[in-house]
């Protein structure tokens, strides 16, 4: 659905499905730096895993495509493009994942996180 306002110039476009995000992995600076993880600046204290998510949390993204309440920055820029693919109906290499579903990821280079994203059909308007 695109609703355009003639008047002042602006579209709003509005995705037929809403997707489901599930947080998978978030990985131990430890493991990427081989244990000689690096200190967080002015703290004295090295990274330790993203402190946003715990595996198995999950989000919605609903028709309006906004980032869900609580749902980090950095994370939400880095995965919104495959966002949207499904959330307008697209599909990723079925070779790769499910149709309607795409593994993808946060790319804090110091704390990663894994996500799975899936389509959720029961609410195509």
């Amino acid at each position: 659905m695109i609703n355009i306002d003639f008047n002042i110039g602006k579209m709003m476009f509005m995705s037929p499905f809403r997707v489901k995000i599930t947080v998978l992995k978030s990985v131990d600076p430890s493991v990427i730096f081989d244990g000689d993880v690096p200190i967080r600046p002015g703290t004295g204290k090295p990274y330790t895993k993203c402190p946003q998510f715990k595996e198995g949390m999950e989000f919605i993204v609903n028709v309006d495509d906004k980032r869900p309440e609580n749902f980090c920055w950095w994370a939400w820029r880095d995965i919104y493009k495959d966002i949207l693919v499904l959330a307008f109906g697209g599909n990723f290499d079925e070779g790769w994942v499910e149709k309607g579903t795409q593994i993808t990821g946060c790319t804090d280079g110091v704390r990663p996180v894994s996500f799975k994203l899936e389509r959720l059909i029961d609410v195509a308007l």
